[in-house]
């Protein structure tokens, strides 16, 4: 058996990205976990920047994020809006497997890196092409926050906890670098030419976001749904010292929850009832942190517990 560490699928492939801030960057170390080779060329600074200071802006405002992104990664400098900048760009790329982009569909063009431009100068490069939204769409300004509340994943005033439609962009990327490089591994299209030829394939953060929220697209996580609050099994709890977080949805982890509360549900739709919910939340509000890792050992009781 070969361990997931030791599994490199993309060893031997060289990735070059031009993308800035958060999902391309976590694309690119999530394919050089996977063994590849990655370059990424950045903007020069801004002029009033620090000196040293990174031209993607990730760079700035958290340098420790941009660290942990880059770790491994061979980074260059080269202004693509100058003839300088883009022979680099092409020294490059005449060296590259799969090109990794995150600018609007307009700015490729001005930038000379329309998917048919690059195709017939390079034609077994692959281009991976982080978007915003897919077609005509990748011109209108957005961001994780706006994508999110668009598939009613922002819930009252407060911000999520996290950048998800950045994050799950970011391996939806990386997924589609893996699809790019099986299709040039592959005879081209069925017609037995060996010679490996590129393929364009675009990922949208709006997409992302979308599939992220098909959960309560369908119901699941909607208020008072199964997993939205309306099995008493499947919530979070205040205790003694903090707060607990149950996930005992299946039958047997839910009996066994019911069973340390000290109450007996006559069947699985009683965990919907009323009575059930508050059986369970007062019984966890007696107890401390310690207590209820404790229990969650010793019971089997899928449960992390919290600070306030």
């Amino acid at each position: 058996m070969t361990s997931t560490a030791a599994f490199k699928p993309l060893q031997g492939v060289r990735i070059l990205s031009l993308a800035l801030n958060l999902p391309g960057p976590a694309a690119l170390m999530r394919c050089r976990q996977m063994g590849a080779t990655c370059f990424k060329l950045e903007p020069p600074p801004h002029k009033d920047a620090p000196p040293g200071a990174s031209g993607d802006p990730m760079g700035q405002y958290n340098p420790a994020a941009y660290a942990a992104l880059h770790e491994g990664v061979r980074v260059s400098v080269a202004d693509l809006k100058t003839d300088e900048g883009q022979q680099s760009l092409h020294r490059a790329l005449a060296k590259t497997d799969v090109l990794l982009t995150s600018f609007r569909p307009s700015a490729l063009v001005k930038l000379g890196l329309s998917w048919p431009a690059l195709h017939q100068r390079y034609p077994a490069l692959s281009q991976v092409a982080i978007v915003g939204a897919p077609g005509e769409a990748g011109e209108e300004p957005g961001h994780d926050l706006t994508y999110m509340a668009d598939n009613d994943l922002v819930t009252g005033l407060a911000l999520p906890p996290t950048l998800y439609a950045d994050m799950g962009g970011s391996a939806m990327a990386s997924e589609a670098v893996l699809q790019a490089v099986l299709h040039q591994r592959a005879p081209y299209a069925g017609t037995g030419d060996p010679h490996p030829q590129g393929v364009f394939l675009e990922v949208a953060l709006s997409s992302a976001a979308r599939y992220l929220g098909l959960p309560r697209a369908w119901g699941l996580t909607t208020p008072g749904a199964a997993v939205g609050g309306g099995h008493a099994g499947y919530r979070v709890y205040p205790c003694q010292d903090g707060r607990v977080a149950v996930a005992a949805l299946e039958p047997h982890f839910a009996a066994s929850l019911c069973a340390a509360a000290g109450i007996t549900p006559s069947d699985m739709k009683a965990m919907f009832a009323p009575a059930t919910h508050q059986a369970i939340a007062a019984f966890l509000y007696t107890q401390t942190r310690e207590q209820l890792d404790q229990l969650g050992r010793e019971k089997d009781i899928p449960l992390h517990t919290l600070p306030n």
